[in-house]
């Protein structure tokens, strides 16, 4: 289970790219930052149970 938790590669170098830029902003622009990025994290995750919801109705189907 711990591997699962662990970024790749691509994805340590895109967390220190976007950790520089946000070092960058003033607190203003981190805010909106901020609040975009967990949009982006919500829109994500109904993506996600949306396709887990149609898997399992597919599944169902003789």
């Amino acid at each position: 289970m711990d591997k699962l938790n662990n970024l790749s590669l691509e994805q340590q170098l895109k967390l220190a790219l976007i950790q520089r830029k946000i070092n960058d902003l003033n607190l203003q622009e981190s805010r909106k930052y901020l609040s975009l990025m967990l949009r982006y994290m919500l829109i994500k995750d109904n993506v996600i149970k949306f396709i887990i919801r149609s898997k399992n109705i597919g599944e169902n189907i003789p």
